[in-house]
């Protein structure tokens, strides 16, 4: 992506008015998505425990033009995860845009497995999810009948994983499938009032949660051919800039050398 906002004709940038939160907001694919929906117009709020890692992104989001407010949280908490949402309707003057992105894997057989690891992916992967997206429905849903873009969006980051599991992959492959199955169920029961709910599934993508991890024996994959976290930022980017009568409901985006 550019180091500029990209402007529509007449100079308006295609998230003008966009108010957006964006969980695991402190590197990879949050971190990039952040800033590629501030380069659009969106005022971003930002979420995630570690709190320098904000104000480093804050920053990098000024440096192009845009606007966001930190908002420290750890989505373990349930507390935390549904104050941080209340938090950013009240400073941002709203939310129309949801990104779920914060999440864990710890890759292991089952019977190798520690179960701390698996309450740890269920707790961020999907019970954070339940929660943030359940204090952001009614500001989404006020937002898509009364706000500028006349449309609302609920982005959740899954995997590839949460359409095929294997060895290894388990537990964080059953949390993955979870979330694909609320959000489909969800899509049914808001988009009728204009909320979009969208699914993006990356592949082997080169984030901090995966350096080191056995992603890399399972998918058996070159680290050079691995997909980018500003190639998941597109994906989420073109979800939400779509007019407000078309809904991508998913995305999935692999590196072209990964075959399954």
């Amino acid at each position: 992506m550019s180091d500029t906002p990209t402007e529509e004709r007449g100079g308006k940038l295609p998230l003008s008015g966009c108010k957006a939160l964006v969980t695991g907001a402190s590197s990879g694919i949050g971190a990039a998505t952040a800033l590629a929906l501030a380069r659009q117009g969106a005022a971003v709020a930002l979420v995630a425990r570690r709190a320098e890692r904000l104000a480093e992104l804050a920053a990098a989001i000024r440096e192009v033009g845009g606007s966001s407010v930190e908002l420290t949280a750890d989505l373990l908490d349930t507390g935390q995860a549904r104050q941080a949402v209340e938090d950013a309707a009240h400073r941002l003057g709203g939310l129309d845009a949801l990104v779920n992105n914060a999440g864990y894997a710890a890759l292991d057989t089952v019977e190798d497995g520690d179960p701390k690891d698996w309450d740890r992916m269920v707790d961020l992967n999907l019970k954070a999810v339940l929660h943030t997206s359940h204090a952001a429905l009614p500001h989404l849903l006020r937002a898509a009948a009364d706000g500028p873009r006349g449309v609302a969006d609920l982005v959740t980051v899954s995997s590839v994983a949460g359409r095929v599991s294997r060895r290894g992959i388990s537990v964080y492959s059953a949390t993955k499938h979870a979330v694909g199955a609320f959000s489909e169920g969800l899509r049914q029961e808001v988009t009728g009032r204009g909320v979009r709910v969208g699914l993006v599934e990356p592949g082997a993508t080169a984030t901090e949660m995966t350096a080191g991890s056995t992603v890399a024996t399972v998918l058996d994959l070159p680290p050079d051919s691995w997909l980018q976290a500003e190639d998941i930022a597109r994906a989420i980017v073109f979800m939400v800039t779509q007019p407000a009568h078309a809904t991508v409901s998913e995305i999935m985006v692999r590196p072209t050398a990964q075959d399954h």
